[in-house]
């Protein structure tokens, strides 16, 4: 969805909840997004990342795990983004469609609060079995081991280059 603003398409800049089934649907195509934190000296920092959606009842989560692919440092907590997280929660992620017919182009930008989830809390199980389901990679990874990012949207940005909303496949 877009709003006209002058004329010319603009941004959908209402308030809304992410468990918007247009939106969530657009998420769930989305292979990978890129994660938004604020380093300390107030920079951005983007890092992409894997997700899963998983709805609690009371709304839609999305978890990112600190897997076993290759980073700098043998400790998950220390890395830079999740540093970052722990001094400034609100993040951003952007999930975008990139196609030549620019008609098809369309991103959405999920403001939230994030935070880490350990091992052992009641949300990480489900979490896991969502995350496995959507990438055969963390078949074989040991994630319960593995503290995962969690992100409470508060938030969403949607646009899109036709007038159509742009959904899976659409």
């Amino acid at each position: 969805m877009h709003t006209v603003v002058g004329g010319r398409r603009g941004y959908d800049r209402s308030t809304m909840p992410i468990v918007r089934p247009e939106y969530l649907a657009f998420l769930q195509t989305a292979r990978r997004a890129v994660l938004a934190t604020i380093a300390p000296n107030g920079q951005p920092r983007q890092v992409p990342i894997c997700f899963a959606i998983v709805d609690n009842g009371d709304g839609a989560i999305i978890y990112s795990p600190l897997d076993e692919k290759p980073k700098h440092g043998s400790d998950p907590h220390e890395l830079a983004r999740v540093r970052d997280l722990i001094v400034r929660p609100r993040v951003s992620l952007l999930a975008d469609r990139w196609d030549e017919e620019w008609a098809r182009l369309a991103w959405l930008r999920v403001e939230a609060t994030a935070s880490l989830v350990e091992p052992g809390d009641p949300e990480h199980d489900p979490a896991i079995v969502a995350l496995r389901a959507r990438y055969r990679q963390y078949r074989t990874q040991r994630l319960e081991v593995c503290p995962l990012i969690r992100l409470e949207p508060t938030r969403t940005v949607w646009w899109c280059g036709a007038d159509r909303l742009a959904m899976p496949g659409g």
